[in-house]
């Protein structure tokens, strides 16, 4: 039986209800949530035994729209920056009387001497930055504005 690492699974449904529940009107006492299709990605591959799940509204879009596209890094840039914002998230999410444990909610469990290879560095990198710009917060160095 084969192991799955869950490197990143994120669950923003507590943000995503309490910011629909701002938004109840007096005509319709029963509020409809707001999800976006395919707000999950996913990547698997068996024979290197590792998962990546992202699961945040808007996400998927953002990819889609303003994350520049793939190539533009090199791989080692992104195994650097991603070792960097996963080592400060990490941090954060053992710390939840510090950080708030709505956003860190659980480790990312990204080790450096594994190769995970380009797709799964780039959908963790650019998660990375849609989190600090989305949710306005600063894991480590200049943030690109997109």
């Amino acid at each position: 039986m084969k192991k799955y690492f869950y490197i990143l699974v994120l669950l923003f449904t507590i943000i995503a209800c309490s910011t629909a529940s701002k938004n109840i009107s007096a005509t319709n006492p029963v509020p409809t949530p707001k999800v976006a299709v395919n707000d999950t990605v996913r990547i698997a591959n068996d024979s290197l035994e590792y998962e990546v799940i992202i699961i945040d509204n808007g996400f998927s879009t953002w990819l889609a729209s303003t994350a520049l596209p793939r190539n533009y890094y090199s791989l080692s840039y992104l195994e650097i920056k991603n070792q960097l914002y996963v080592t400060e998230w990490n941090l954060r999410a053992s710390q939840p009387q510090r950080y708030n444990p709505n956003l860190y909610e659980m480790t990312i469990d990204y080790r450096p001497n594994i190769h995970y290879g380009y797709e799964v560095n780039y959908l963790i990198y650019n998660y990375m930055i849609y989190f600090q710009n989305t949710y306005k917060q600063k894991l480590a160095g200049y943030v690109p504005m997109r």
